[in-house]
């Protein structure tokens, strides 16, 4: 995975634009509301996402597994960012905890085992009383069943990439034992380009529980 992240980085540079996700703006809102300050962005790709975070003053960390990225990062948003190099397979990276995590668009992309580590180790570094939110593609999106299939709800597709797709029953199994709070159907972007479909996304929130 990581060879094909930094070959797609150094070929496709900027890949999705520079405009945060929508879900990223509602995040931030969701965040502030909540107090919290110290952020774990894992997928921090070349930032576009931990931008809106960083602009209202949270501090931020990143997790990311392409060098061209990270680079792209620092070049757009200077070289104090803070971003761990390497897949969130290896975390956790530091001893830090913190009060809020944002994962866009990256738990999808990893197969059962990675998805249930993933989950369980952002949850082992979150604050009591803080908040992860998850972003992941849904089984009513477009691209679902297109490609090869690899196991259940889980697809190889025409561009190489291996996605996994969540459907409800999914979103209750993977994060009901981690402080599953709500889970809503999204659009990204929520204004779609005349054309070009919006994706279909799970926008999943969790809270550290006490003493979890």
């Amino acid at each position: 995975m990581t060879e094909f992240w930094e070959e797609n980085f150094k070929d496709k540079q900027a890949m999705w634009g520079f405009s945060p996700a929508d879900a990223a703006f509602e995040t931030v809102e969701l965040f502030k509301r909540q107090g919290l300050k110290k952020i774990l962005v894992p997928g921090f790709g070349y930032g576009r996402n931990a931008k809106p975070f960083m602009d209202e003053g949270f501090e931020v960390t990143g997790i990311e597994i392409s060098e061209t990225a990270i680079a792209i990062a620092r070049r757009e948003y200077g070289n104090q960012i803070k971003v761990h190099l390497g897949t969130v397979s290896d975390m956790p990276f530091d001893k830090e905890t913190y009060d809020g995590i944002f994962c866009y668009a990256l738990i999808h992309l990893l197969d059962n085992e990675s998805r249930a580590k993933l989950i369980a180790d952002c949850y082992k570094q979150l604050n009591e009383g803080g908040l992860m939110v998850f972003v992941a593609i849904s089984t009513e999106d477009h691209a679902f069943g297109k490609g090869a299939i690899i196991d259940k709800n889980r697809f190889l597709t025409p561009h190489g990439v291996e996605l996994f797709f969540y459907n409800l029953d999914a979103v209750k199994d993977e994060f009901g034992d981690f402080g599953l709070q709500d889970s809503e159907k999204i659009i990204e972007p929520s204004n779609s380009i005349k054309g070009k479909p919006g994706q279909i996304f799970w926008k999943i929130v969790c809270k550290k529980i006490a003493n979890s």
